[in-house]
């Protein structure tokens, strides 16, 4: 089942794709003027009718008429007088029903269908298709069924893009409500001045009403087995589960934040460093990179933070800890880049390994010159938790990389992934439609070089897989995206682009983000203008050998069977991430705001 989202266009929110409601009406008779009697038969009198008879005192003469019984509002026209005066019954029915009118207009109805059995149907009832657009104009609204919890906030400022800080304290897989998420953003102010990079703490991030809870054991055994069934304590058990669910529907969630100003501008992108969350990389409109240290606004939202989770699992050490000094502005800045870029990705194997590209397609390699992990700190400097551990010589960068020559006129390199499994090689994609593998113990050249795209649409946005090292998925600037098995990404013959695993070509717009869900190796959760997407690649085609082919599908906004859940209603979804530490949540930033949401299928 395809759940999609629909909404107003004033709120982020989404909802199951639903039909629209469809109102079977029957026509109503239209009143018609009572069948006259011959004149040869017996007129009706009060007497040997069996029921009230509403003429009851017309009928008492005995010389009446048809002029008399028949009362006129002054709109009969004069051949049905004379037709009833003369006695032509025929004649007088025929202008009766040529004169009738209704008393009330009936109201259109849809037309009426005709099915082989030869009934009457409705008028087809109409479906949204996500991929087509909204071409009626009409508002979409949310149905909070399709989601497990759904959050959103609007900004002062947009913001390109975001990244989640896992939280130390909280534990991981968690799935108990309410909810704590922490994450960072950067802003787009209309101002230089007024940018800033923010951490946002959402506590309290309830469940939507309604939308229920797992059962417990006792509850299956009673459903299973009846009223019959009793379990000690049964009384006491359903009191405090109701007493639970009761109180999870009436927390408010609460946000809180701390801010660091950006002087280099807006913010193109945003990553946490994976072995030290604390370390934070910016890439700037200006053409610098910085890196700040957010530990000291980590520790004062441990501190300050209202959510239950953090009271009832670990609140004496998120109350009692020390609190970093705080450094507002950033500890390293490199300016060493020819123009602003976009890509930007901490490697997951070597703590402190940074990749940066920019928009003249130079790529360089940064490298920490001291621990980075917190407990390595800590070996090496002792718990000073009143000082930072980072300087403007904490990091050694390097240019590696620069414009191919078969991609000169735009070299541009959107998207930098390093490999899960690999300390030294890393991915980049690019404009002109080239996804490249590199090795940076071979500086100057990329080991595999492909044009994925042969129509030269740019590559916006990769991902690699963490769980399954030889798989790569590409978004690109026609709204397709594919994944690729690397151990057949190089053909014998550069011109011949590689063949995906698979490729979609449903969406209409570029795609903007797109990400490998942590813990499943087949889904993948993909953003683009219009919306937020999650797929599952495991899923196969009911009858592969009769559907048509990818694009025909797409010109036909056929919904590929893999595609799970929608999300959509954001204006100009920009990045997309499933968070680390709550299964199957997912945190998008778009024009219009921030949307924090599970969805109820996954």
């Amino acid at each position: 089942m395809v759940k999609t989202s629909k909404r107003k266009s004033s709120d982020d929110s989404g909802a199951i794709v639903s039909d629209n409601d469809s109102h079977i009406g029957s026509s109503n008779t239209k009143n018609t003027a009572p069948a006259l009697r011959s004149v040869n038969e017996e007129v009706e009198t009060a007497d040997n009718l069996q029921c009230e008879d509403p003429f009851e005192d017309v009928y008492e003469e005995d010389d009446a008429s048809y002029e008399d019984v028949y009362e006129s509002s002054g709109d009969e026209d004069d051949e049905y007088m004379e037709a009833m005066t003369e006695g032509d019954t025929s004649a007088a029915a025929a202008a009766a029903a040529a004169t009738t009118t209704t008393t009330k207009e009936e109201p259109k109805l849809p037309p009426p269908i005709n099915t082989n059995d030869g009934e009457l149907q409705p008028a087809q009832i109409k479906t949204w298709n996500p991929f087509m657009g909204n071409t009626t104009g009409e508002q979409l609204e949310m149905d909070e069924t399709a989601y497990k919890m759904h959050h959103a906030l609007t900004p002062e400022w947009p913001s390109l893009t975001l990244d989640i800080v896992p939280d130390a304290h909280l534990g991981e897989n968690r799935t108990r409500f309410p909810h704590t998420v922490t994450m960072v953003v950067g802003t787009q102010a209309d101002k230089r001045g007024k940018n800033k990079l923010s951490v946002l703490r959402m506590s309290d991030l309830c469940r939507i009403p309604g939308s229920g809870r797992e059962k417990t054991e006792k509850e299956l055994d009673d459903e299973m087995l009846g009223d019959a069934w009793k379990h000690e304590n049964d009384d006491d058990s359903d009191s405090s589960s109701s007493d639970e669910e009761a109180e999870e529907e009436e927390l408010d969630p609460v946000l809180e934040n701390y801010s660091f100003p950006h002087s280099g501008g807006g913010i193109n992108r945003i990553r946490v460093c994976p072995h030290n969350p604390s370390v934070v990389g910016v890439w700037g409109e200006n053409g610098e990179v910085s890196l700040y240290d957010i530990g000291g606004a980590i520790d004062m939202l441990d501190r300050s933070s209202l959510s239950s989770n953090a009271r009832k699992n670990d609140g004496n050490l998120a109350m009692n800890k020390e609190v970093r000094k705080m450094r507002k502005d950033p500890f390293f800045v490199y300016s060493g880049h020819s123009t602003e870029g976009y890509a930007i990705d901490w490697s997951r194997v070597t703590p402190g390994r940074l990749a940066t590209a920019d928009c003249d397609g130079n790529i360089h390699i940064w490298n920490a010159t001291h621990p980075v992990t917190p407990n390595d700190i800590v070996a090496k400097y002792g718990n000073k938790s009143q000082s930072s551990p980072w300087s403007n010589s904490s990091f050694q960068v390097e240019p590696m990389y620069a414009a191919h020559g078969d991609n000169l006129d735009n070299p541009s390199v959107e998207d930098l992934q390093w490999s899960p499994t690999e300390a030294t090689v890393l991915a980049s994609a690019e404009c002109g439609g080239y996804v490249r593998i590199y090795d940076i113990r071979c500086p100057g050249k990329a080991m595999i070089s492909n044009k994925i795209h042969s129509g030269g649409a740019d590559v916006n946005v990769i991902s690699w897989n963490k769980l399954v090292g030889n798989l790569l998925a590409t978004g690109g600037d026609d709204g397709s995206f594919s994944v690729f098995d690397l151990r057949n990404f190089q053909t014998s013959d550069a011109s011949v682009p590689p063949k995906p695993l698979a490729r979609f070509h449903s969406h209409r717009t570029p795609i903007t983000s797109l990400e490998w869900h942590p813990t499943d190796e087949s889904m993948i959760a993909v953003s683009d203008d219009n919306g937020t997407y999650v797929y599952d690649l495991s899923i196969e085609e009911d009858d592969p050998e009769n559907n048509m082919n990818e694009e025909e599908a797409a010109v036909e906004g056929v919904i590929p069977p893999q595609l799970l859940f929608v999300h959509s209603g954001s204006d100009m979804t920009k990045e997309v991430h499933w968070h680390p530490q709550i299964p199957s949540c997912i945190a998008t930033t778009s024009l219009s705001g921030y949307s924090v949401f599970i969805p109820s299928n996954l």
